[in-house]
Formats: C-alpha cells, sequence, structure tokens
C-alpha cells in the first residue's frame, strides 16, 4: 500500500478512503456529495467520514505550507513520484 494503494489487497472500507482521499487531494474541485455516500455506502457513519476529511485536508494543508516555504525533507523521506 506504501507505493501504491490502487494495486494493494485493501478491505472496501479501506479501498473507499483511498478513494476519497485520493481524489480530495488531487482534485478537491470535484468533489461532490456522491463521494461522501461511497463513504456512507460502505459503512461509515458522519463523524468517520468527518474524520477522514478532516485528517486528510490537515496533511493537505501541511504539505502545501511545507512545500511553499521550501521546507526540506527529513532524509529519511525520500520525494515520491506523482
Amino acid at each position: 500500500m506504501k507505493r501504491d494503494w490502487l494495486t494493494a489487497e485493501l478491505n472496501d472500507v479501506d479501498r473507499a478512503i483511498c478513494t476519497y482521499v485520493d481524489k480530495l487531494t488531487r482534485t478537491p474541485g470535484a468533489m461532490t456529495t456522491a463521494d461522501v455516500e461511497a463513504l456512507r455506502g460502505v459503512g461509515l457513519d458522519d463523524t468517520a467520514i468527518h474524520d477522514v476529511c478532516t485528517v486528510a485536508a490537515y496533511f493537505n494543508y501541511i504539505n502545501r505550507i511545507a512545500d511553499g516555504l521550501g521546507v526540506d525533507l527529513e532524509p529519511e523521506m525520500a520525494p515520491r513520484e506523482m
């Protein structure tokens, strides 16, 4: 999963979360209620969906702050290829 979540063996809940987070990260303006409904469809309640969204948004925010300020990666964190 660390290298490519798309080919990892994930259960339905984890795959739905990864799909949601990937879309929120790459194309936030394209998010719709259908994305939330997909999480509900695998059993997540509103609190869990809020938590998924908040954690993903926070990590995206912090990464953009670091990128915008030119913060160097720690030596053990190799850059990811997108």
